[in-house]
């Protein structure tokens, strides 16, 4: 049929799973425009709890006049002038067991994104006590448009591209999607590339999470040029858990513990009481696994184990002492009293075990302390390069996503899970390239209510190029961890110079990498047709980073070809500035630009001769006209084998 423009699998996506404002610089006190209660966030995720505190509309005027949407009303769920329109998706009608068909959500991921991104201040906010303080939005005042996307068993494709259709239509500002694949695609084949294509067409940005996939290479999964790819970094607050042996000697485990077991308590080893009766032995049981506890032996007992276990509730455990050489730079919650040791700490745990006749242990309520090493983006968050084009920077930047405390659903735990876990809650601390999402999505909304008619690649540039430089030190992957950088908003809302795109040059962008008529349609839905005149170079494409790759050690140059607008002071003139490590050159041509008005454009030529070697290498270009800097990084690396 001709209104078809592609047949693909309905694959899944999964989700990417108080302080973090301030430590972006981004107080409550900074100045506001009042176009911003004219904004509309379209959050497409597992639906919203309306009743949260955050989402209240005290005060709130009726919604803008532009706004197309609608409310799926039940009679579990109603809108008000903060949720201002909500719908829920199932194409193939088959609702999972147990979830509500309705916007409501009962996951908690979808209340704790647009809470991050615009949810109202509430005061003495917290988890039982943790993370205590006012919990606040970016943009407070700014409007939500929900689409509710994932069920309990993951988000699907064909929902996902008719909620895009739909928020499109509905004249929402900006779309957020902590969502991705478990590995990138071709862009012919994403439904989030594709939505967020058409969307790019009509004046909205794409926010998307980076993916909760790392530390290894090559693992960040939303790509696409035209999309705003987030990945998650740290702040200056962390959680502990301290561990009290019946000796008293002390010792600091990580998680989000909001149980206090006020007494010692009995310590087994997991590989000591195997439900035999299961077929389960000491060399399984030692992990913990769901089921491979003798019930019995483990009741009124804390547990030590030699992993982390998965979450399930060990039947009649008081705790879990978990130990093992994984991360330990984002904290977790679980069902019951638990806290995660390194293997040397946690060796010392057995050693007591083992040489004590009755031996206890206390598990503490967790603690904060603050992280003088933040922000670094943290291990799990998904790293470049990109899989599918090599010479395009991604992620492009960081926002907080470890440790943040918004709002939650109540119709659901702290955990999630159902069984043993009865903690309700109308707030919770989580992490995830998800929570670092809507962080870079109330800061494009911020940059939008400040220049109402930046497109899409203006606002990702503003945001990019004034973002907070990060340290290598902390992440070996350096760019290919944090992008550009982490986000700083009162900066991106005034960035001076923007690179500017429009559809046009993403179509030529994609004809000049091989992608037939065919395909290019799938993306555009439209009649565009690839030719000699549509055809250009990645390194042409105006990103506001320039990447070379090759696929050997070489040395090698490659010409980028930039244009910048100005947004800034109508006359003005900004100068080069470059640093370029060994084995990276950099020409810049011209090195001064000048400037007469605003929305001027200049364009300008970089040539770039890099060293490839096993390590990456990267430099920076820097605009400064004495009030704005506006800076781009250079990466050139060695490339991986593409997906």
């Amino acid at each position: 049929m001709d209104a078809v423009v592609s047949v693909f699998p309905n694959g899944r996506k999964e989700l990417h799973t108080t302080r973090s404002w301030d430590f972006v610089g981004f107080s409550q006190q900074v100045t506001r425009t009042s176009a911003e209660s004219d904004l509309i966030i379209g959050m497409l995720d597992t639906g919203i709890w309306p009743e949260s505190q955050s989402f209240n509309d005290e005060y709130i005027f009726a919604p803008p006049s532009k706004w197309k949407g609608s409310c799926q009303a039940s009679a579990n769920f109603t809108c008000n002038n903060k949720i201002i329109g909500a719908k829920y998706y199932r194409v193939n009608g088959q609702f999972p067991e147990g979830d509500i068909q309705s916007p409501r959500d009962t996951e908690g991921h979808g209340s704790h994104t647009p809470s991050t991104a615009a949810g109202r201040s509430v005061s003495k906010a917290s988890l039982y006590g943790l993370g205590s303080g006012t919990a606040r939005g970016g943009v407070p005042s700014a409007r939500i448009a929900v689409y509710k996307i994932c069920w309990s068993d993951s988000c699907y494709d064909a929902d996902i591209l008719a909620a895009f259709d739909d928020a499109i239509t509905d004249g929402v500002d900006i779309i957020s999607l902590s969502v991705g694949g478990t590995s990138p695609y071709q862009y012919f084949e994403d439904s989030i590339a594709i939505g967020a294509f058409h969307a790019m067409k009509n004046g909205i940005l794409t926010s998307n999470s980076a993916g909760n996939s790392g530390p290894g290479p090559q693992t960040v999964t939303n790509v696409s040029p035209w999309s705003l790819s987030v990945a998650a970094s740290t702040i200056d607050r962390r959680f502990v858990t301290d561990v009290q042996l019946g000796n008293g000697e002390v010792y600091e485990g990580v998680s989000i513990n909001t149980f206090d077991l006020e007494d010692q308590y009995p310590l087994v080893y997991g590989g000591d009481v195997p439900n035999t009766q299961a077929g389960y032995n000491g060399s399984q049981s030692r992990y913990c696994e769901e089921n491979s506890l003798d019930k019995h032996k483990v009741r009124g007992k804390i547990v030590l184990c030699d992993w982390t276990y998965n979450g399930t509730i060990i039947a009649g455990a008081l705790g879990t002492i978990m130990q093992d050489d994984g991360f330990k730079d984002a904290a977790f919650s679980f069902p019951i009293s638990s806290t995660y040791l390194s293997t040397n700490d946690g060796n010392k745990v057995y050693n007591y075990l083992y040489n004590t006749r009755e031996p206890t242990a206390r598990i503490i309520k967790s603690t904060e302390k603050t992280s003088e090493s933040s922000p670094f983006v943290v291990s799990f968050s998904s790293r470049g390069p990109n899989a599918i084009t090599s010479d395009i920077l991604k992620p492009d930047l960081s926002a907080p996503g470890v440790d943040i405390l918004a709002a939650w659903s109540e119709g659901t735990t702290v955990t999630g899970s159902k069984q043993g876990d009865k903690r309700v809650v109308p707030y919770n601390i989580i992490s995830g390239t998800s929570m670092a999402c809507p962080h870079a999505t109330a800061a494009a909304l911020y940059v939008k209510s400040f220049n109402p008619t930046m497109s899409p690649a203006a606002i990702k540039s503003a945001l990019s190029t004034t973002a907070t430089p990060m340290s290598s030190s902390a992440n070996s992957e350096a760019e290919f961890a944090y992008g550009s950088g982490q986000i700083n908003p009162i900066k991106a809302a005034h960035p001076g110079l923007v690179y500017d795109m429009g559809e046009n040059d993403y179509v030529k962008f994609l004809c000049g990498q091989g992608y037939s008529t065919k395909n290019l349609r799938i993306i555009t839905g439209d009649k565009t047709c690839c030719t000699s005149q549509t055809n250009a170079t990645v390194w042409d494409l105006n990103y506001p980073s320039f990447t070379i790759s090759s696929s050997k050690k070489t040395k090698i140059t490659r010409v980028f070809h930039r244009t910048v607008t100005n947004v800034g002071t109508p006359v003005s003139t900004y100068r080069a500035a470059i640093v370029a490590p060994e084995g990276l050159s950099i020409r810049v041509e011209p090195s001064l630009i000048k400037f007469k008005l605003m929305g001027q454009k200049q364009s300008f030529v970089v040539s770039v001769t890099a060293e490839i070697s096993e390590t990456m290498i990267s430099g920076s270009l820097v605009w400064d006209d004495g009030v704005h800097l506006v800076r781009s990084p250079i990466v050139a690396y060695a490339s991986i084998a593409k997906i």
